[in-house]
């Protein structure tokens, strides 16, 4: 299946697609501080891209379990949308009715 993408994952994604390409910009730059450099972006980038992964397996179980529970229980999970939409408006009209006087 072919989800489609957000734009923190293109953000991300443009992020190590640029950082790549100035490792191999600077590949044949000799220097220390260049080496060092490109060895601390690319840690940098493996970390991150650990670190997306685990976020986006986290928000897959959440979803599952969220999913799981309003199948469960859909008549206490509309019984909650709705409250929380009515709390919300009742919320709302108020600040707008406030913001008249």
């Amino acid at each position: 299946m072919n989800t489609p993408k957000s734009p923190a994952d293109n953000d991300m994604a443009q992020l190590a697609e640029d950082a790549r390409a100035l490792m191999a910009a600077t590949a044949n730059v000799a220097g220390e501080e260049v080496n060092e450099a490109r060895k601390r972006l690319s840690a940098a980038l493996d970390r991150a891209k650990e670190f997306c992964g685990r976020v986006q397996q986290k928000a897959v179980e959440s979803a599952k379990v969220a999913d799981e529970a309003v199948r469960e229980n859909p008549y206490q999970a509309i019984a909650i949308g709705v409250g929380v939409g009515a709390l919300l408006g009742f919320l709302l009209g108020r600040r707008s009715t406030c913001s008249r006087d």
